[in-house]
């Protein structure tokens, strides 16, 4: 037995995106945006700390995190609604802080939309165009070739109080881009919309974006919402930037405890490194009776405090016995929650920790399934857990 943890933390793969979004554009170098130790300050507080990043041209990059972690301060400092305390901020290899907001190759497509209601959805859409001086034959043009991009042509004579939410958001967009930006913002953009429009929706505005020449940059607090847009996310926390990364890397590797419980819902098993080989370590924790044996790990003395990730997903629920003899738990089923087409599983074990296991509804149909109140075993395999350090 070694007397150090010696194995390395496992590379997050490169896989395809689920999304419409194809790893094509987010893989090219050219870089487009730059954002260098930026730090925003009101007063004593600090918003953005010290934040540093790098877009791809033609990438659609979110930035996630609840409120008040600083994401929408860092997208109104690329708008030039706000002025950077320190640090730069480039476009296009344009420093930003030498010119004023209406220089900016940059448009933004605000949370509430802000269409004017007395004006059709033509002229909305023309006002920018029309602000520039922008010959009226061209002006014709171009809102004639926006309306034809978001399928809103046979609405250009409506106000925005005839349209839906999903229509007023198509228009919103469509004025975003009239002008022909570098760079779209997008601040909530789907925040306005109920569940059912907001799913339809976010691949609609993804297959829009994609067929323009522009990088966008979106804000916002919903994880699924990021995760089926974005090809990268920053995933942002009291002002810091955690972890960057495709939606498939932050969450089946995040790299913190934070990152884990805030993608998406973890069981998170606190222990310390007790064993390692050259392909696995052991990890001891007081919330279960046998080891943790995780096929990945870590670089690290025996000893070490580690935090040990299992998705919900990748738990399973029995009423046998699992014959593996590390990564289980014996425990009582306290809940089964009915969510459709899979089910929660709540399972108490004997320190007192719940366990969530997401299962598959039909398993709740299979002879002999674990029922409330059951004793059980909950177990995983050994590639199903993620050492985390931080």
């Amino acid at each position: 037995m070694n007397t150090t943890a010696s194995i390395k933390a496992p590379e997050a793969p490169q896989s395809n995106r689920n999304s419409p979004i194809a790893f094509t554009k987010q893989a090219k170098s050219d870089e487009f945006v730059r954002i260098e130790n930026v730090v925003k300050k009101f007063g004593d507080s600090t918003a953005v700390d010290n934040v540093n990043l790098s877009i791809a041209k033609n990438e659609l990059f979110a930035l996630l995190g609840s409120s008040g972690c600083g994401k929408s301060t860092l997208l109104r400092m690329l708008a030039g609604l706000e002025t950077a305390t320190s640090g730069k901020i480039y476009v296009d290899g344009e420093d930003l802080a030498t010119l004023p907001p209406y220089k900016r190759p940059v448009n933004m497509m605000f949370q509430s939309y802000a269409l004017f209601p007395h004006m059709t959805v033509e002229a909305n859409i023309a006002f920018g165009l029309k602000q520039e001086g922008t010959p009226k034959n061209e002006i014709k043009e171009r809102v004639a070739d926006a309306l034809a991009l978001v399928q809103m042509s046979k609405y250009a004579g409506r106000k925005p109080h005839q349209l839906s939410g999903g229509q007023q958001q198509r228009v919103a967009l469509a004025r975003s881009l009239v002008k022909r930006p570098k760079l779209l913002l997008l601040d909530e953009p789907m925040s306005a919309l109920d569940k059912k429009i907001r799913q339809k929706t976010q691949l609609e505005l993804v297959n829009i974006i994609e067929k323009v020449d522009v990088t966008c940059v979106m804000v916002t607090h919903d994880q699924e919402e990021a995760m089926t847009m974005a090809g990268r996310i920053a995933v942002m926390s009291e002002g810091k930037i955690v972890q960057i990364g495709s939606p498939s890397q932050v969450y089946e590797f995040p790299n913190s405890r934070f990152s884990a419980e805030f993608i998406g819902s973890t069981n998170l098993f606190e222990g310390h490194v007790v064993e390692d080989e050259p392909d696995h370590i052991f990890v001891e924790s007081e919330d279960l009776e046998a080891r943790m044996y995780v096929s990945h790990g870590i670089t690290g003395p025996l000893g070490m405090p580690v935090g040990i990730s299992v998705r919900p997903e990748r738990v399973r629920v029995s009423r046998d016995k699992p014959s593996a003899a590390h990564n289980w738990a014996r425990g009582v089923v306290t809940d089964i929650a009915y969510m459709g087409s899979y089910s929660l599983y709540h399972v108490r074990l004997p320190s007192g920790k719940v366990v969530v296991s997401n299962l598959s509804s039909s398993h709740l149909l299979q002879d002999g399934a674990p029922a409330y109140n059951d004793d059980v075993f909950v177990y995983w395999s050994p590639a199903s857990g993620v050492v985390l350090t931080q």
